[in-house]
C-alpha cells in the first residue's frame, strides 16, 4: 500500500546537512560508487557528445562523480530547488537547471537519464516515468535508485517526504508499463539490511515521535545521518564489496535499496 503523498516533494532545509555529510557518510559513498560504475559502463559505447541528465541533483554530490566518469559527453543537472543548486554549483562545473521534472525545458533527447532516490518523492511515479521516457533518445537508458521494502517504512521516510518504498516486482512492473525494457534490477545496500531491519522493528515498539515531544521525526532522521567513526569506515568497506559484485552484472537477494537499468523500448 502506498503512503499518503506529502504536501511537497522535499524539504530544502536538509540541503545544508546533506552538503556537510555526503562526502564522508558510508551510505552516500557506497551509492555514488555503484552509480558511477554503472554510468561509466552505460556510456562507454555511446557516440561522442552524448547527453546525460541527472534529475533531482540536489547538492551535486552524485553529479560531481558523473562528471568524472562521463567525460565523453555532456552531463546536465536539474533540481526543483534553488537551495540545492547553490550547493551543487560549489561542487561541479556541469550545467545546472532549476525546473520541475514535469515541465523540463529541453528540446533535445538524452541518451542516459539518472534518477537517484527521487521517484519515491513523486505522488504519480508512473507519470514521471512516462515523461522521462518521452525525453529519452531512441534506445536511451534510465538509471535509477529507490528505497526498498514497504515494511522498512519509518520516521526517516516521513521526514524525507517519501510517498512509498518499492518492492522489486512493483518497480519492474511500473517500468514495463511506462515503456521501458528492464535490463537489470537488483537490491543493493545488502550489508546494512539486517541493521536497518532490526532498527525499524525496535523503533516500532517506541512511542510515535511528535513535534511537541522531546524527539521529533525530523530529529530522528538527522540523527540517522550522523557519521560514527570506525563504524562508518567499516560499512564503507563492506559496501564497496557489493559494488564489485554488481560490476559483474550480478544481483543481490536483499537490500534496503533497489537499483534498475532500463532501456526505452
Amino acid at each position: 500500500m502506498e503512503q499518503a503523498s506529502p504536501s511537497q516533494s522535499y524539504d530544502p532545509a536538509y540541503f545544508d546537512l546533506l552538503f556537510q555529510v555526503e562526502e564522508s557518510h558510508f551510505w552516500f559513498r557506497a551509492r555514488n560508487s555503484v552509480i558511477a560504475m554503472l554510468s561509466e559502463r552505460l556510456t562507454v559505447d555511446l557516440p561522442a557528445s552524448y547527453r546525460m541528465l541527472e534529475i533531482g541533483c540536489g547538492t551535486g554530490n552524485v553529479l560531481r562523480r558523473l562528471e568524472r566518469v562521463c567525460t565523453g559527453g555532456v552531463v546536465v543537472g536539474v533540481d526543483l530547488f534553488l537551495e540545492g543548486l547553490r550547493y551543487a554549483h560549489r561542487r561541479t562545473s556541469a550545467p545546472l537547471v532549476q525546473a520541475d521534472m514535469q515541465a523540463l525545458p529541453f528540446g533535445v533527447p538524452f541518451d542516459l537519464v539518472g534518477l537517484f532516490d527521487v521517484l519515491e518523492h513523486m505522488p504519480d511515479d508512473c507519470q514521471v516515468l512516462r515523461v522521462l521516457n518521452d525525453m529519452s533518445a531512441e534506445g536511451g537508458r534510465l538509471l535509477l535508485t529507490v528505497p526498498a521494502h514497504p515494511y522498512l517504512w519509518s520516521y526517516f521516510d516521513e521526514a524525507s517526504c517519501h510517498c512509498r518504498r518499492y518492492r522489486r516486482e512493483e518497480l519492474f512492473r511500473k517500468l514495463r508499463e511506462t515503456g521501458y525494457q528492464v535490463e537489470q534490477i537488483t537490491y543493493f545496500m545488502a550489508t546494512i539490511f539486517p541493521l536497518v531491519w532490526i532498527g525499524r522493528r525496535l523503533n516500532a515498539l517506541l512511542p510515535k515521535p511528535s513535534r511537541n515531544g522531546t524527539v521529533s521525526t525530523e530529529g530522528l532522521a538527522v540523527k540517522e545521518l550522523r557519521i560514527v567513526p570506525v563504524i562508518n569506515e567499516l560499512l564503507t568497506l563492506l559496501l564497496a564489496l557489493e559494488t564489485l559484485w554488481l560490476k559483474r552484472w550480478q544481483t543481490l537477494p536483499c537490500g534496503t535499496s533497489l537499483l534498475a537499468v532500463a532501456r526505452k523500448a
